[in-house]
């Protein structure tokens, strides 16, 4: 049959992540990053002849506010932008995309670029200690609960896809479920629509301890371009306590898998944990 001559002839594509890099995480436009990411870039003070220099002006390039200046310099917020790309064309010279889809995080706070952003080295310690332990007790039997809180539908695709031969997340012991009862990880995308916070919280609810929320999109993580409406939330975080932060609209299977093995434990912030036995093994 020809499905098995195509097997044959394609061989093994199911990534080996995070054993060792992908080239298929690296493959994508990936997400927007200051080029000076540390501190962020400073602000011209005078507008050059792009028009395009004054605090203002950079901050109206993005449709979602996730741009801004604190003492003079940039701040990119990765948890509002959509990945529109807009900052990126207009000026390069401050913005550009970072092919690595690594980008989930266990506080809010991490996902904000630049504008010498201080982080309370003691209190992210305290937050990873915390999710280990709830952790701890999971091993080869991962299951995640899904649920759509007033997403566009392309978050879905993206979750949906972690089950198909190229990620296929079955192999790392991870499986979704349809009964929070049976649940270990809420995987919560979409802005928080009033009428769904509701079987939101039963859904946390149900789900025994410990549990862990992921919040994965940009609708979840800020509330996307709407922010807070009449009938949609700031995000996940105004309705839950979330442990771990997944932005991008929609974020890549490969960046869903990061912030699902951050809260496992077996990888860190800042990518993959170097080899298998780098992380808790599953």
């Amino acid at each position: 049959m020809p499905w098995i001559t195509r097997g044959l002839s394609e061989g093994v594509v199911t990534t080996r992540y995070p054993a060792r890099p992908d080239d298929y995480g690296e493959l994508w436009r990936g997400a927007v990053s200051l080029v000076e990411q540390r501190r962020g870039p400073a602000v011209p003070d005078q507008v050059e002849s792009d028009g395009t220099s004054s605090a203002a002006d950079l901050a109206a390039l993005c449709p979602t506010g996730a741009i801004g200046t604190t003492k003079a310099r940039l701040h990119l917020d990765r948890g509002r932008c959509i990945l529109c790309g807009r900052c990126v064309e207009a000026r390069p010279d401050l913005f550009r995309f970072d092919p690595s889809p690594e980008v989930a995080s266990i506080h809010r706070q991490g996902l904000v670029l630049g504008a010498d952003v201080q982080e309370d080295e003691g209190a992210l310690a305290q937050v990873r200690a915390e999710l280990a332990r709830r952790t701890r007790g999971l091993r080869r039997s991962v299951h995640i609960r899904h649920v759509d809180v007033g997403s566009d539908g392309s978050d879905e695709w993206e979750v949906k896809a972690l089950g198909n031969p190229v990620y296929d997340i079955h192999r790392l012991g991870i499986f979704f479920t349809a009964s929070p009862r049976h649940a270990d990880i809420l995987l919560a995308t979409g802005v928080g629509s009033a009428g769904m916070v509701g079987p939101l919280r039963r859904t946390y609810e149900s789900m025994p301890d410990p549990k862990v929320v992921i919040a994965a999109g940009t609708d979840a993580t800020s509330g996307g371009l709407v922010h807070r409406t009449y009938a949609t939330s700031g995000g996940i975080g105004d309705l839950l306590p979330v442990d771990v932060w997944v932005p991008g609209s929609p974020p890549s299977p490969f960046s869903l898998l990061h912030g699902i093995l951050l809260a496992l434990g077996l990888v860190t912030e800042r990518g993959r944990s170097g080899n298998p036995e780098g992380g808790r093994a599953l």
